[in-house]
């Protein structure tokens, strides 16, 4: 009775070591994690350590005063919210022209604290969300590696180069409140769901896909990958002769629910159904139902009659369907691509028909060395991750293979897709080290075969010395391999350490730094700041009506109205072309041209930027060139690009510049007043390195309101016509008595004066 009791207690202990070893290692991995997505967080603070806690660059800039109103008026006013200060006089229908997902996820947040008596400014959750949710991309990315292979350290290694990559560091460090910082979380945990339903075959986890992609939908405008990938990945399973139900079951359940999730948002719409952006979608769709019901008739019917209805059901679904788009397209029902797609297969497109597109430096195409600075070591270790992917070649393999060409062709022609590429990056660059880590940091020797035992006595003393000369000799081949597989080991570990190092001089030097606050080094080391973007906006809250109206360039606008609380003409919205393209005719036309546009759009103060004194190169008249073109392609009649360049064909503001660039209204406010800082005839604009001349421009219809610490900032007032030094009735008498002004010698030259 002992001994069976003992005998069968073997398996139950075993059972039970195995079971403590699984919770180990279940209990490493969850501690691994929370240390990793501790490291993403961590690594996405230095802005508020060097800096403050602030929001950064433009567009996070309205996501946040988008926010507060949410937050102090309801869910339902912000979704009716009209905002009747900005695109003055037009104003935005703001609730139906933005994706909520971000401010509601910040409100909901908001509330849940304040639920738990947690007390908490939303502008610090507002901070502060795009580091939190850098952890959960971590997370996210770990269930998607784990997906493609069966080693666990494949999926640590993923989720800690997503929380570390400069890729997607560039646009979820502290204070940038914009939509990519929760979007990345949502497409890297949508791919987990995509791939998880189609092992499965599962309504439930295609259902959960399609939430979280109407989550998606809900949070930024670059949900369109998605839509565009996951039928691209269908349609290659179907090539290959992969159909399946599992495949019918989770990209019907995705599509259907996922479409009318993305169709709750007023944003959105109808357009799922009526853009040509969304059709891939929709066709894959259809042509799923197509091949499940051929699927059901091959098996009704004998084979060579199959073929034949095959060929002929096949063409002729096909040609009544591309008729179809065709015909609803040039109907009407089905818009055609965007300008923004079409910038996607064209990079010169948008610089030719939307210059206004082409004039955001996020939408250039990408310098090579972009690629190293933003993924580093990464780079070479993508190929051959997905090289190892070519080797299994499972369905979830293909989905890797098909992302891994889809965004690195986007990701070179925009560098924002950078973004968008970084996750399959780090997926296919964890499979590439830890296979390579799987096989040399395993220090045993690979076991040699045991020869036949020799049948004669003659062979026996050969066979013999055959052995002890292996027997010899198996300690020295031990060595080596323990050497050259230590050598391997520890140059891959040393490798990953130098990724770590350049992550982090990247995220500290590259992108912690916000655009509304400058800093430099003093001659000491000693790190000076240049607050001149919030002085000159906390001016105007303070000094300036209310509804005192701002005009200038379109970056602009959204930091006017969160931080000045100003209304503005135009923002980083950009719906309007026309009316952006009349700021910049005002700013590139003579004064009797912009004068009258000004008053007509009852501007208050036109705000400029120029870095001239202190080198800052993001400055306006660098700009200045997209400001013509975009006016050129509304009036090419009055605004001519080529005006502004010397007959040589060069773009200069010093003495040997064109006259209508001497002439235009940006070119006035930013130099005027400019040479009273230097010595007569010394005046330097240290960004473009020229010498300007001795006689600087004169203002006549504007006067200086407010400049700057270090003159980055320039604010002018719009004068009265009663203050412009004529006595002529409307603005247009004004133009028309330059006009006579000029004509007339006799007269002299007459100055306007100011009363």
């Amino acid at each position: 009775m002992a001994v069976a009791t003992t005998a069968s207690s073997g398996p139950v202990d075993l059972l039970i070591n195995v079971g403590k070893n699984q919770s180990t290692k279940t209990l490493l991995r969850v501690i691994i994690l929370c240390f990793i997505a501790g490291a993403a967080i961590a690594s996405r603070l230095f802005s508020v350590i060097r800096f403050e806690s602030i929001i950064h660059e433009f567009d996070p800039w309205f996501n946040f005063r988008a926010t507060k109103y949410l937050v102090a008026n309801g869910f339902y006013d912000f979704w009716d919210w009209f905002d009747d200060r900005t695109w003055h006089p037009l104003g935005r229908v703001t609730g139906g022209t933005l994706y909520p997902g971000l401010m509601v996820t910040s409100g909901v947040i908001y509330h849940l604290l304040r639920a738990l008596t947690v007390p908490v400014d939303i502008r610090n959750i507002c901070v502060l969300l795009a580091p939190a949710c850098s952890g959960l991309t971590a997370f996210a990315t770990y269930l998607l590696t784990n997906e493609m292979t069966t080693s666990s350290s494949a999926g640590l290694l993923a989720a800690a180069f997503m929380g570390i990559a400069p890729g997607y560091i560039s646009r979820s460090v502290a204070g940038s409140y914009d939509n990519e910082a929760i979007a990345i979380f949502l497409l890297v945990f949508t791919f987990y769901l995509w791939i998880k339903a189609l092992k499965l075959g599962s309504v439930l986890w295609g259902a959960l896909c399609a939430l979280f992609y109407g989550y998606m939908v809900a949070s930024w405008g670059g949900y369109a990958f998605i839509t565009c990938l996951v039928p691209l990945h269908a349609f290659v399973l179907i090539c290959m002769g992969r159909f399946s139900m599992r495949l019918y079951v989770s990209y019907t359940t995705w599509y259907a629910l996922g479409t009318l999730a993305s169709m709750q948002i007023p944003f959105v719409g109808f357009l799922p159904v009526r853009t040509s952006e969304h059709m891939p979608a929709l066709g894959i769709f259809g042509f799923l139902q197509l091949v499940a019901f051929l699927e059901y008739v091959r098996s009704a019917i004998p084979s060579r009659q199959f073929q034949t209805f095959l060929y002929v059901a096949l063409g002729g679904i096909f040609g009544l369907s591309l008729l179809g788009l065709v015909g609803l397209t040039a109907g009407g029902y089905i818009a055609p691509w965007s300008g923004r797609f079409y910038s996607l297969w064209d990079t010169g497109y948008a610089k030719i028909h939307i210059p206004i597109i082409a004039s955001v430096s996020e939408h250039q195409p990408t310098a090579w060395p972009a690629f190293f600075f933003d993924l580093n070591m990464l780079i070479w270790l993508f190929p051959a991750g997905v090289y190892l992917c070519f080797q299994k070649l499972e369905d979830e393999h293909v989905f890797i293979i098909v992302y891994a060409l889809f965004g690195s062709y986007f990701a070179g022609v925009m560098v924002r897709l950078m973004l968008t590429l970084t996750p399959v990056v780090c997926v296919a660059a964890a499979i590439a080290v830890s296979q390579l880590l799987d096989t040399y940091l395993v220090a045993r020797s690979p076991e040699v075969p045991d020869t036949e035992e020799e049948a004669s006595d003659g062979h026996a003393k050969k066979a013999s010395k055959q052995g002890g000369l292996r027997a010899s000799s198996q300690p020295v081949v031990g060595i080596y391999n323990v050497v050259g597989k230590g050598f391997i080991a520890g140059a891959m570990v040393l490798y990953l350490l130098i990724f770590v190092q350049h992550c982090t001089w990247v995220t500290s030097n590259a992108y912690s730094s916000p655009s509304v606050v400058l800093a430099s080094r003093m001659p000491d080391g000693s790190q000076h700041i240049i607050d001149d973007y919030r002085e000159a906006y906390q001016w105007l809250r303070q000094n300036t009506r209310e509804d005192a109206k701002i005009m200038s360039w379109w970056d602009y606008g959204y930091q006017i109205g969160g931080m000045a609380d100003r209304p503005t003409l135009v923002d980083n919205n950009t719906w309007n072309n026309t009316h952006i393209a009349t700021v910049g005719k005002a700013m590139a036309s003579r004064e009797e041209v912009s004068y009258p546009i000004m008053r007509q759009h009852e501007v208050d103060y036109v705000l400029v930027v120029f870095g001239g004194l202190l080198g800052y190169s993001g400055d306006d008249i660098n700009k200045f060139l997209w400001m013509v073109r975009i006016a050129e392609g509304i009036w090419p009649d009055e605004v001519k690009e080529r005006d502004y360049f010397t007959p040589r064909g060069e773009y200069r503001v010093d003495s040997e510049a064109s006259e209508t660039m001497k002439n235009s209204l940006m070119y006035k406010m930013s130099y005027y007043n400019y040479g009273s800082l230097f010595p007569p005839g010394q005046a330097q604009d240290r960004v473009r390195g020229a010498r300007l001349p001795e006689q600087g421009p004169v203002l006549n219809t504007l006067e200086e309101a407010y400049t700057s610490e270090n003159w980055i900032i320039r604010i002018y007032k719009v004068k009265d016509l009663d203050n412009v030094g004529r006595d002529h009735a409307s603005a247009a008498s004004f133009e028309k008595g330059h006009k006579k002004k000029k004509a007339s010698k006799k007269r002299g030259p007459r100055v306007l004066r100011v009363d």
